[in-house]
């Protein structure tokens, strides 16, 4: 399965050098800057200004291998197909069948998916396939996966650690918020695919802990938010320090000009694929847009939040989140806040809260508007409309996933009313729009909203039993000390990382 690129991918480079002399391909500066040349740094430092709609998506200059309709036919070691059959995944989705025989050939890919989409194991299987059999030295991964977010970086760990199991891959999670050193003995132990956010990459780099330099294939996931973010000066000298000759691949669920640097600049001859355009409606998700009296907001949300069943609502500020919350719980709801303010710990124990039912409205800002899945989440609240429609995208995006039906609702006061309509043309929705008063049956219906308990709830950590400790008794022989020092201890990067 440990394929070598490096006579393929000249002759694609040559190839398309030809072209570009013809007018067709953007890609021979891509592969020229690979080796060195000046169009790897520079110019770069200053966060570039958004621009609004989608670049030519590129012309694929090598044909693409065709689709697949089961994992079976793909060119995947054993163990792990029986992985994705133990874990009940039988059928790849439109995105997996697209691009997975390609990237496991070792071409560049750029997908792009809707959340929920399948984008993970879409660029995972292959990663894992492709390194698989390898054993990364330390402080030097072999693949790289990098993300914009904590939660997007824990949540693709989760989704690939049995397969990396089963492949006998070691995974490394490093992102702020938790402790460099346990992350930097976790690299030094050995991990063959580090999950990553740039910021917290790089300060490991720095300190010598990590180094790129064997990294064959890269994956950059939601690449668009992490052009939002500012992260683009960090991705690309990231980018600068992996194999020239390595293999890369772009998802993301929406693509705009932001990306457009990235892909001219790192993928050559990429294969495309499109599940759905940026702005594409999900089918079984319904988008309401309900126009409410300023005065009648406050009261409307808090019926919402104590429906039966979870709800995630988006405010704007840290502030509003947790005076939300608060408010919430003084109902009788059983929320909890979400966003930056909070320390990692905090934040990974309340998705855990919320994805067991603990808790029922998670009450967040846009840091939870990607990264985040939870079954069966069926309803999605903008309680703060968002000021762009990418943002609008992807906090829909954490219902209505994985084929289940879900909805989206927005409360929009009257003097938010015209900038609403021009945020759902750039969508491309087209919502049901309703006039809402408290106590009416029309609030009930779309959201299930109904008037809380009043009786105030803390809420507490769940109480989880520990295995009671075995009594030492005389019979059993202790182990020599001299003979339990030279035991060697194998530490679980993955544990060490989470």
């Amino acid at each position: 399965m440990n394929r070598t690129r490096t006579k393929d991918r000249f002759t694609r480079t040559r190839n398309g050098s030809a072209e570009s002399g013809r007018g067709g391909s953007r890609f021979a500066s891509s592969a020229r800057s690979r080796s060195g040349g000046p169009g790897r740094s520079g110019g770069y430092g200053r966060r570039p200004a958004a621009v609004q709609g989608e670049f030519a998506l590129p012309r694929t200059i090598t044909p693409a291998l065709p689709a697949v309709e089961s994992f079976a036919d793909l060119d995947m070691p054993r163990a792990l197909l029986g992985a994705l059959s133990s874990q009940g995944v039988t059928v790849p989705f439109p995105i997996q069948a697209a691009t997975l025989p390609n990237s496991l050939a070792g071409r560049d890919v750029l997908g792009r998916g809707r959340t929920g989409s399948g984008k993970t194991l879409a660029f995972g299987l292959a990663l894992l396939a492709r390194t698989a059999g390898q054993r990364a030295e330390a402080r030097q991964p072999l693949g790289l996966i990098l993300v914009p977010t904590r939660e997007l970086a824990q949540q693709v760990t989760d989704a690939l650690a049995p397969y990396a199991r089963s492949v006998r891959l070691r995974l490394a999670t490093v992102v702020g918020g938790m402790p460099i050193g346990r992350q930097a003995s976790a690299l030094r132990a050995g991990a063959e695919i580090v999950v990553a956010t740039p910021g917290r990459l790089k300060d490991l780099i720095d300190r010598g802990d990590c180094r790129l330099n064997q990294v064959s294939i890269t994956v950059l996931d939601e690449a668009d938010q992490m052009a939002d973010m500012g992260f683009m000066p960090q991705v690309t000298a990231l980018l600068a320090q992996v194999r020239p000759e390595g293999q890369r691949m772009l998802f993301s669920a929406t693509l705009d000009r932001n990306v457009d640097l990235l892909v001219r600049r790192y993928l050559s001859d990429p294969v495309v694929h499109s599940v759905d355009p940026s702005a594409g409606a999900v089918t079984t998700m319904e988008h309401h847009v309900l126009h409410v009296h300023a005065a009648d907001k406050h009261t409307a949300t808090t019926q919402i939040a104590a429906r039966d069943g979870r709800v995630i609502m988006f405010l704007d500020t840290k502030h509003a989140v947790d005076g939300l919350t608060q408010h919430l719980l003084n109902s009788g709801v059983r929320a909890a806040a979400l966003h930056g303010g909070k320390s990692q710990p905090q934040r990974t124990r309340t998705l855990a809260q919320f994805k067991t039912g603990h808790v029922n409205v998670l009450v967040a800002t846009n840091v939870a508007a990607r990264g985040i899945h939870v079954d069966n989440l069926d309803l999605v609240v903008n309680v703060d409309p968002p000021t762009d429609h990418k943002d609008y995208l992807h906090r829909g995006g954490r219902t209505a996933r994985a084929g289940e039906s879900g909805s989206v609702v927005t409360l929009v006061t009257p003097n938010q009313r015209r900038g609403m309509t021009r945020l759902m043309a750039a969508a491309g929705i087209v919502p049901q729009t309703t006039q809402v008063r408290v106590g009416e049956e029309a609030l009930h219906r779309i959201t299930g909203a109904q008037a809380p308990s009043g009786i105030p709830v803390v809420i507490t950590a769940p109480v989880v039993e520990r295995p009671k400790k075995r009594a030492a008794t005389s019979r059993g022989r202790r182990r020599p000390v001299s003979a339990a020092r030279r035991a060697p201890v194998r530490q679980s990067t993955t544990g060490a990382a989470a």
